[in-house]
């Protein structure tokens, strides 16, 4: 579990919902778990039912109020019914955005088909939308909302991206980061309340990134949880900065 020793970000989650796309193993479960340990609702959203419920259920073993949904993210009816089966804990207040998947290694632009392209932007960038649209009207309303989009290095232009192939996920995760910021200045760079970041994990041990990755799931999940706790105004009074991509709490260009 993650300790900070910022004054300006907050260990208290009590009464608040946290809801984590991806969330039923690696990243997106090492950040549900921080979050429910520090007193969040945690509700692990999955493509596959049995998964998350599983997930769900070693998090309520470890003392964490948790449950778990089958859900394609990329699939706007089955967010929308989501947003039903939720019920109360459908006013989300930590919407973390963590589904993704990897194209094959072969995928370069001229090499993938339209079946892969559509596969991979659906999730990583479908599943980003759907939730957004679904949730974080809510968060505006109450003015009070963070939102966290797992993005990539591979999809930062300025320098990681630029080496070509794995287009479709590439592509995808700087979108993610172009949604993010557009988002976020719709929202008024946090003077409504709610705060848009995307992040990126690096290189973590999880089934996409391996068995030999240096990173573990909890030491990718460390900025995620630094961005859902933290507060809305500086020591200045001023908003924080939002709308940008993050590695390590600092940011970073894409």
């Amino acid at each position: 579990m993650v300790h900070s020793s910022d004054p300006h970000v907050g260990n208290d989650m009590d009464g608040r919902v946290a809801l984590v796309t991806g969330g039923s193993r690696g990243i997106g479960l090492a950040a549900a778990r921080d979050l429910g340990h520090r007193g969040a609702t945690v509700v692990i959203v999955g493509r596959d039912p049995e998964r998350a419920v599983t997930a769900a259920t070693g998090l309520c073993e470890e003392g964490i109020d948790a449950v778990g949904f089958g859900c394609d993210v990329g699939d706007p009816d089955q967010v929308g019914s989501l947003v039903q089966r939720l019920g109360p804990l459908s006013a989300v207040d930590v919407l973390v955005l963590s589904a993704g998947v990897m194209s094959s290694r072969a995928s370069k632009t001229l090499r993938t088909d339209a079946v892969e392209w559509s596969d991979v932007l659906r999730t990583n960038l479908d599943g980003a939308f759907l939730p957004i649209s679904a949730f974080v009207p809510g968060m505006v309303e109450r003015r009070q909302g963070r939102v966290i989009a797992v993005s990539a290095c591979l999809g930062r232009f300025s320098g990681p991206g630029t080496s070509g192939g794995l287009a479709p996920y590439r592509v995808s995760k700087a979108g993610l980061n172009a949604l993010v910021k557009n988002l976020a200045a719709e929202l008024l760079q946090g003077r409504r309340g709610v705060l848009v970041d995307a992040m990126c994990p690096n290189h973590c041990r999880t089934d996409m990134g391996g068995p030999d990755a240096p990173r573990s799931a909890e030491e990718g999940a460390e900025t995620i949880i630094w961005l859902a706790t933290r507060h809305a105004t500086g020591p200045d009074g001023q908003p924080v900065p939002t709308g940008l991509l993050w590695e390590d709490r600092q940011v970073v260009p894409w």
